[in-house]
């Protein structure tokens, strides 16, 4: 009796310890942080290849891409909040677009966890998004980002090849005025 519970208590922790080391392979980057590698298909559309600064076919990692601030938008088609945000983001892209000082350094890119390249294009057509969506159908970068909800933003800082995590939060971005303000500011943009 004393040895099954000594191996039931063993196998307990040992359970809790790989539970823990799964939970911290997971942790959503904050603010500070390296942004875990991702890797996507580069688009078909050689308005959203330019617009990315690449060239070919394949595979790029978000490092690559020709901006030195990158704005990621985490969104699911089926998430209402990330419905009720789009006309949001559409205009955050245009202000940027249109602003001569800043088009060329901050990019806009959404991925679609647990979407489909369909889902993806269905959500794109619908709500009029001008910037490039990815699919992640498998929710594999979706792990690699920690599991977040939707719609979650991360706003990275492209250098030497790292992406350094300088916003990091889980919902709307309220006011885009502000929001880009808080960007330039904390990207050291001018």
């Amino acid at each position: 009796m004393k040895k099954k519970k000594i191996y039931l208590s063993v196998m307990m922790m040992t359970f809790l310890a790989s539970v823990a080391i799964c939970a911290a392979d997971s942790r959503t980057p904050q603010v500070g942080d390296i942004l875990p590698v991702i890797e996507l298909s580069k688009p078909g559309d050689s308005a959203e290849l330019k617009y990315l600064g690449l060239s070919g076919s394949g595979v790029f990692k978000v490092q690559q891409i020709k901006a030195e601030v990158l704005i990621i938008e985490i969104f699911s088609m089926y998430c209402p909040y990330c419905q009720a945000e789009a006309p949001s983001i559409n205009e955050l892209y245009k202000s940027i677009e249109n602003n001569p000082a800043l088009n060329n350094k901050i990019k806009i890119i959404g991925i679609g966890t647990g979407n489909t390249s369909f889902e993806t294009d269905i959500f794109r057509k619908k709500y009029q998004v001008a910037f490039p969506l990815f699919p992640d159908g498998d929710f594999k970068l979706h792990k690699i980002i920690g599991e977040v909800r939707t719609p979650y933003f991360f706003v990275v800082k492209l250098k030497g090849g790292k992406a350094e995590v300088i916003y990091s939060k889980l919902g709307a971005l309220g006011d885009n005025k502000s929001f880009l303000n808080q960007i330039v500011k904390s990207a050291g943009l001018k």
